[in-house]
């Protein structure tokens, strides 16, 4: 092997890498990695066409929103009072709402999963109207099998109920106490707004350590990686040259789903094109560095993809913040966490596309992900340096 010496004494073989960095040798590789990526559609495919797939499924096809959510409501009371309530029910666009006049009627849709809860207008309506407060005036039923969109068909038809009662109570005195409640940074709470920059995230997770697990397995797979080693080339330079084609086709799909995220899906973008592109590029960092460590350990493509789906991907979905919160896991999984890249990128996607420039969110994120990228690459290069060995 050209640069290096080898001797052997007493104590055993010694080796000792005397080959050096040359800014020539890595431009070489870089250029031969980068025809090698040109000319494989899966890299393209996975590249360039799966964030438009992922954006478009989260903008249309994933939402927490719920509106439209189909309820019954069963009006038992002919009185006018009655029906006055249901057409509250029926002029809300966050319910829809089938009316009918036997509770069994709708009892059955319940339980097929055609409702999502009913609301019974019972016939002495009128009397515990009349009372005022001493029993409750309607009976709520929902399906307990969807926690949350129970909580929100319970809540907001209690909601209706005590607006329409408030509006009949016109001539009672004001309330010495508004509440008027803001949101900030996502006022129309649209969950789209969250979805779009947390898929981002997701899909740099697929483009950095997928993409890249599976393209030096393969080469591992085919003998090529040792044609490679063997080279005059150091360790750095062919880890450099493998990764940075890579790292510029994450850049680019990252400029590509902004600019879908802010054109096409109507995603605000508050903070500045420079700071999305330091937090990319950062990302990238740990997203190589997995990919590359990966395909270290296991040398064929299919177990590569099997590990990174399962280190990289999974986690990044489930574990950063995307759609489940943080604070809301147990203790345990709050401390792995920590360990996920992709939390301290969900979190600064949010921030930057939602709030603006915020340094005091974007810094310890940043050092956060370039801790963990260096550690990745450090065991990385070790475990290239022991396979070439």
């Amino acid at each position: 092997m050209n640069g290096t010496t080898k001797h052997k004494d007493g104590n055993g073989p010694q080796q000792t890498d005397l080959r050096h960095f040359d800014l020539r040798r890595l431009i070489a590789l870089v250029t031969k990695e980068s025809y090698q990526a040109l000319r494989d559609p899966s890299t393209l495919l996975i590249a360039f066409v799966l964030p438009v797939v992922l954006l478009l499924l989260f903008a249309y096809a994933v939402s927490l929103d719920a509106k439209d959510v189909r309820v019954g409501v069963v009006l038992e009371s002919p009185g006018a009072a009655a029906q006055e309530l249901a057409a509250a029910f029926a002029g809300t666009k966050f319910l829809d709402a089938h009316f009918a006049h036997d509770r069994r009627e709708v009892a059955d849709q319940l339980v097929s999963g055609d409702l999502r809860g009913y609301v019974v207008i019972p016939q002495d309506f009128e009397q515990r109207l009349a009372q005022r407060g001493s029993e409750p005036l309607v009976q709520i039923v929902t399906d307990g099998s969807y926690p949350n969109t129970a909580n929100y068909v319970e809540n907001y038809a209690r909601g209706v109920v005590q607006s329409w009662r408030a509006g009949l109570d016109v001539g009672a005195p004001a309330q010495a106490v508004m509440l008027e409640p803001r949101y900030w940074f996502n006022p129309e709470l649209e969950s789209r707004r969250a979805l779009i920059p947390g898929a981002i995230a997701i899909v740099m997770t697929i483009i950095g350590t997928m993409l890249t697990a599976l393209v030096v397995a393969r080469e591992w797979e085919r003998g090529t990686m040792e044609a490679v080693l063997s080279t005059p080339a150091s360790v750095a330079e062919i880890l450099i040259g493998k990764l940075l084609p890579y790292f510029v086709l994450g850049m680019l799909s990252t400029l590509g789903a902004a600019a879908l995220a802010v054109f096409v899906f109507g995603v605000p973008m508050r903070g500045s094109l420079a700071a999305l592109l330091l937090l990319s590029a950062v990302f990238m960092v740990p997203a190589l560095g997995q990919g590359l460590l990966i395909s270290s350990l296991a040398r064929n493509q299919f177990l590569a993809a099997q590990i990174a789906l399962f280190s990289g991907f999974l986690p990044a979905f489930m574990l950063s913040g995307f759609l489940y919160e943080i604070d809301a896991m147990p203790a345990p999984i709050r401390a792995i966490t920590r360990l996920v890249p992709a939390r301290y990128f969900v979190d600064s996607l949010k921030t930057v596309f939602l709030a603006g420039d915020i340094w005091a969110v974007f810094l310890p994120n940043l050092a956060a992900m370039a801790a963990i990228g260096v550690l990745f690459f450090v065991i990385a290069k070790r475990a290239t340096r022991k396979n070439l060995e």
